[in-house]
């Protein structure tokens, strides 16, 4: 919780319970940590940090002990921010407090401000005791502005993980590998939170993009440790939009798409149709819609449901790279949408790529965990093709990765395998060829 001092006058007046030891496994919990990770606290130094407007680390208050970084209660040590600035970045952090104990890690900040908390957002920590879980001024919570929802938190006295991810527009909130709220930063939605809470008598708040990390010391004993940063790559902030993209589904034809569709003279016309700016694929015969251009690297941000008529769940998938002869299952990575499975990848026809051998059965190599929503409701996906990299985000999670994935032009195609299902985003954002770094 923050502590706010401002005169009455102006009183009146958005974005699985484990105990980490170091940033979450990144099939798990967000954007994959490729750009390096930078240590804000190793266990000992404090190097990395000093007073809120001051030049040096707060001599009393704070103390390091046992590879913590403790706030100590009624220390008065005051809030303590990074020597650095960050703007799109992936914060990892483990915690725990006090019984009844309050602090939170606030971004974006200005130190023109005579607080953290005039222009930084909040991710909250908090003994939440017999607070609601879902208190958008909870543990986890965006303070004031957005609640976590399926947060899965321990109790004092016990070390939990936190991660803040700041990508463009996007500020996602993580606790113990769940991501628990995802908010657009300066959206409509943003600006109704912020008029409607607190800080819409700060005109600062939310302003600063590029700001430091700030630890805030509310009086009470809190502890931190495995403070880690990474600034993310221009692809993972296009995660987050910000860039107009080439629009493969207009909502009014295909003219972008070439077909394939098993057996002589079937027509795309008979298996897919434009209805309401919704293309539905009707799931017979198989086959697949296929760009008429090729693409090398690119972020895919990919809309479906199954039909929310006849709530029949089935099977297609997204292919990417596809070269050679087309037929049924071409030479292609796929990102699998069949139902319970969206997030999966298959080779097929040996095209050059590896998965988690842990998770890698033959050609099929299954996802980290199931993040789909209901049969009928609209799911998204975000696909990162980055040199010999792929990322398969399912609504927002992380859900697997290939690495020595063949760098060539291809096409994308859309299954048709036997099942209806519909589309009503396919929006592509070009990456500049380039090595996608390593692992």
């Amino acid at each position: 919780m923050i502590r706010i001092c401002v005169p009455p006058l102006a009183l009146a007046l958005l974005l699985v319970t484990t105990t980490f030891t170091s940033p979450p496994p990144l099939e798990a919990t967000g954007p994959a940590p490729i750009g390096g990770w930078t240590t804000l606290f190793d266990g000992t130094s404090v190097e990395a940090w000093r007073g809120f407007k001051k030049d040096a680390f707060p001599a009393k208050g704070w103390t390091v002990e046992d590879g913590w970084l403790r706030v100590e209660k009624g220390g008065g040590g005051g809030d303590i921010v990074t020597r650095a600035l960050y703007q799109d970045f992936d914060l990892s952090f483990e915690w725990k407090c006090a019984p009844g104990a309050n602090s939170g890690v606030m971004f974006g900040v200005s130190e023109r401000e005579s607080a953290p908390w005039v222009a930084g957002p909040e991710f909250q920590i908090l003994d939440d005791g017999d607070l609601a879980a879902d208190s958008d001024i909870s543990a986890g919570a965006l303070y004031a502005l957005a609640s976590p929802r399926g947060k899965k938190l321990k109790p004092a006295g016990e070390v939990n993980h936190g991660r803040i991810v700041v990508a463009g527009d996007r500020i996602e909130h993580y606790v113990n590998g769940v991501q628990v709220l995802s908010v657009r930063w300066g959206s409509e939605d943003w600006k109704k939170r912020v008029a409607e809470s607190k800080f819409g008598a700060m005109p600062p708040f939310g302003t600063v993009r590029n700001g430091p990390i700030c630890l805030q010391d509310h009086g009470d004993d809190v502890w931190f440790r495995n403070i880690r940063i990474r600034r993310l790559r221009p692809e993972e902030v296009s995660l987050a939009g910000g860039r107009d993209p080439i629009r493969l589904l207009d909502g009014q034809g295909l003219g972008a798409w070439s077909h394939f569709l098993r057996g002589e003279g079937a027509a795309m016309e008979d298996t897919w149709k434009v209805e309401d700016g919704v293309v539905i694929c009707s799931g017979t015969p198989a086959g697949y819609l296929k760009t008429k251009e090729q693409y090398t690297n690119y972020l895919l941000v990919v809309e479906w449901r199954w039909s929310p008529t006849t709530k029949k769940a089935g099977n297609s998938g997204v292919l990417l790279r596809q070269i050679e002869d087309d037929k049924v299952w071409p030479r292609c990575v796929e990102a699998q949408l069949m139902s319970e499975r969206a997030g999966d990848f298959y080779n097929i026809g040996e095209f050059p790529m590896r998965g988690d051998p842990e998770r890698t059965k033959g050609r099929h190599t299954a996802h980290t965990h199931s993040n789909e929503y209901p049969v009928g409701e609209w799911n998204r996906y975000d696909i990162l093709v980055s040199g010999d990299r792929v990322e398969l985000h399912v609504n927002g999670q992380l859900l697997n990765v290939a690495t020595e994935v063949l760098e060539v032009p291809g096409h994308i195609c859309l299954q048709s395998e036997g099942t209806e299902i519909h589309f009503r985003t396919v929006d592509l954002y070009p990456i500049p060829s380039a090595g996608a770094g390593e692992p």
